[in-house]
């Protein structure tokens, strides 16, 4: 599920035409960067590590979407972040990575 859910987001990202470039190739990189500590979380975490990429997922599809409404941008992002809360200690990567791909998704010409 957590794979076909990353895969999804990449298809997202690169059938869009509401990032540019170079936004769209570091967000596809950071889902690769993504897919390796959410998969090394879903071996003692699998409900939180899917957490994490269904917030992941439904975050790129408001970011996306051609009318875009921006509260529901601000409250996908912020289940995101929430999504990683608690994890500071224990996968300190993933939660950064998480972060990164927050702001680079909240930055995005909104």
């Amino acid at each position: 599920m957590i794979e076909e859910t990353i895969k999804h987001i990449e298809s997202r990202l690169q059938e869009t035409d509401s990032l540019s470039e170079g936004d769209r190739a570091e967000l596809l990189k950071l889902l690769g960067l993504l897919r390796a500590e959410v998969s090394e979380l879903s071996k003692t975490s699998e409900e939180h590590a899917r957490s994490i990429a269904i917030f992941t997922q439904v975050s790129a599809h408001e970011v996306t979407r051609k009318n875009r409404n921006q509260k529901l941008v601000d409250v996908s992002l912020e289940g995101l972040s929430s999504s990683v809360q608690g994890l500071e200690n224990s996968h300190p990567r993933l939660v950064e990575i998480v972060n990164r791909i927050a702001v680079m998704l909240s930055n995005t010409g909104i």
